[in-house]
């Protein structure tokens, strides 16, 4: 006889998704004061001091920080740079720049990880609606976090969340391709990798308590990148300016729950 037991996103009980948020809502705080200190003249250097000691305050610790020899406690990427910036005393900020801050945080063994972009002082709106389109997108894969979908299902959604932004907007924006959301719990990047696009119906159930961190990657032009010689910073191949929202999230009978919440 043959049993067959069908495969789900990672779960947790109600008491661990509890923890998590506690780690999140430290990723929170710090991403807050972060974009609060983000003002023209002011490095990313900084700016990394500032989050970092946010997150020690509070008991927890940098989950970025020495992370495969990574030496910030946040990815600070400006611009053309997508994702995994490394905070520099060289990087100053200047009015009109766009900078995406990436966080993560561990209390008492469990991860938070959480993304955000902004405007530094006047930004264009060109720029302006690539971030709202980054957090539609966001959105809408968060809305798609309910017991019974799979996990492309989420990216679906996600997809559809920045055509959608697309079309209001009258242009087509870049999903940057291979990278994604994954998997978080004890571990910072766990399986599954979660695309930002795809054909909906396929991999793992989503259950209550499964838990996954979404973060789109938009960008005004390509989907295609390249990683600088530091091994870590990730551009657009066309020099566009990308944007980057992401959250900690899981699945509950009352609707998605976000684990990495902000402080209003």
């Amino acid at each position: 006889m043959i049993f067959s037991r069908r495969k789900t996103v990672p779960f947790r009980s109600a008491g661990e998704l509890d923890a998590m948020a506690a780690a999140g809502a430290v990723v929170g705080r710090a991403l807050v004061a972060v974009q609060e200190a983000a003002k023209p003249g002011v490095t990313t250097a900084e700016l990394d001091e500032i989050a970092e000691t946010v997150i020690r305050e509070a008991g927890a610790v940098p989950s970025f920080l020495g992370y495969h020899g990574f030496t910030g406690s946040i990815c600070a990427s400006p611009n053309e740079v997508v994702v995994h910036g490394i905070p520099s005393p060289q990087v100053v900020l200047a009015d009109g720049d766009l900078l995406s801050i990436d966080c993560g945080a561990i209390l008492d063994g469990w991860h938070g990880d959480s993304a955000m972009t902004f405007g530094i002082g006047e930004l264009s709106a060109q720029h302006r609606e690539l971030s709202d389109a980054t957090l539609a997108s966001l959105e809408a894969g968060i809305a798609a976090m309910t017991p019974g979908n799979r996990l492309t299902d989420v990216s679906a959604a996600i997809e559809r969340g920045t055509r959608a932004a697309g079309e209001r907007h009258g242009r087509e924006y870049g999903i940057v391709d291979g990278y994604g959301g994954h998997g978080i719990g004890r571990e910072m990047h766990m399986d599954p990798f979660l695309p930002n696009e795809g054909k909906p119906g396929r991999g793992p159930h989503l259950v209550v308590g499964s838990v996954l961190a979404i973060e789109p990657m938009l960008t005004l032009g390509t989907d295609q990148t390249t990683v600088l010689d530091d091994g870590w910073t990730v551009v657009s191949d066309d020099g566009t300016w990308s944007a980057h929202w992401e959250h900690t999230v899981a699945v509950t009978e009352d609707g998605p729950r976000i684990l990495t919440p902000r402080p209003s």
